[in-house]
């Protein structure tokens, strides 16, 4: 690489990681955190109501942000001013649930997650104690996070035994080929500072999380530079925090956001396009609209 493409590459990272910061700036904390689906969880205040709310939030939260909050709402009012208390009783939860329903998801699969997860904190003190104990067995991250599912499922004993099809959707096997994006976002909820939407009540080095990726994420990332991969796997969230973490490795998750929100990103397109990127807030540092790539 010559110096004069080596001083060009700094430059655009540099830009980069203003554009980031500047979206961070500009976030409307409570506009933002209203919008999403944790907002349910910050309605709790009890620490193993929060722990379940939070799971079961992010592990619904795939499809239209509307409809997602609609029956998230539906759910949580059923569940009442305590998931914790309710999942203690497998018949109770059970009744409350019947003929709820969100996309492939129906009530007795979030009773396999409820009842299996309030188990898991029964047994464990807490799901935070649960995880850390898996994260201390293990360095790596996505093995810690599928023990800790596995030890979901075996504490729902007998509803686990031949899980739906929704089920297993729910709570997925991080060893699988998805980049487990669900998963990564409930982390990321519970091990990243509190800063009035993440709620950081894990003691969880942000440092070891990853960016939860969904299609937007992946394609603006993409254009960004941050990875070359074009399916949505681990690797691919591991090569997209592993860019971000160039700017913050204590924390590069704090960019998530910004990764959501910037570019517009439901019509951020694959390739160079004037029509569709005119007026892209992003445009300025995308690989599209530049002479050079920046490796990952």
């Amino acid at each position: 690489m010559t110096r004069a493409r080596s001083v060009a590459e700094k430059s655009r990272w540099m830009l980069v990681r203003a554009t980031l910061e500047a979206v961070r700036a500009g976030c409307d904390v409570e506009a933002r955190r209203a919008a999403d689906p944790v907002r349910f969880v910050h309605i709790y205040h009890a620490r193993e109501d929060q722990e379940l709310a939070a799971l079961a939030a992010a592990c619904m939260a795939f499809g239209n942000a509307k409809v997602i909050g609609a029956k998230l709402e539906d759910l949580f009012h059923r569940l009442g001013p305590s998931p914790a208390h309710v999942a203690d009783d497998e018949s109770d939860v059970s009744a409350r649930l019947r003929g709820w329903k969100h996309r492939v998801f129906v009530g007795d699969d979030v009773v396999r997650l409820l009842v299996g997860a309030r188990g898991l904190q029964r047994a464990s003190g807490s799901l935070e104690a649960a995880f850390l104990t898996e994260l201390g067995r293990t360095p790596k991250l996505r093995e810690a996070l599928a023990a800790f599912c596995d030890r979901i499922r075996e504490a729902g004993g007998h509803l686990w035994r031949r899980p739906s099809v929704g089920s297993r959707h729910l709570l997925p096997d991080p060893r699988n080929a998805s980049g487990s994006k669900r998963l990564l976002l409930f982390l990321r909820w519970m091990g990243r500072p509190a800063d009035g939407v993440d709620l950081g009540l894990w003691a969880l080095d942000p440092a070891r999380l990853l960016v939860p990726v969904d299609v937007h994420v992946h394609r603006l990332s993409r254009n960004l530079g941050f990875t070359a991969r074009r399916t949505v796997t681990w690797e691919t969230a591991e090569d997209i925090t592993r860019a971000l973490a160039q700017f913050d490795p204590s924390d590069p998750t704090k960019y998530d956001f910004s990764l959501c929100h910037m570019g517009m990103l439901r019509r951020c397109p694959s390739r160079r396009d004037a029509r569709l990127c005119a007026g892209c807030g992003v445009k300025r540092v995308c690989v599209h609209w530049k002479r050079f790539r920046q490796p990952v």
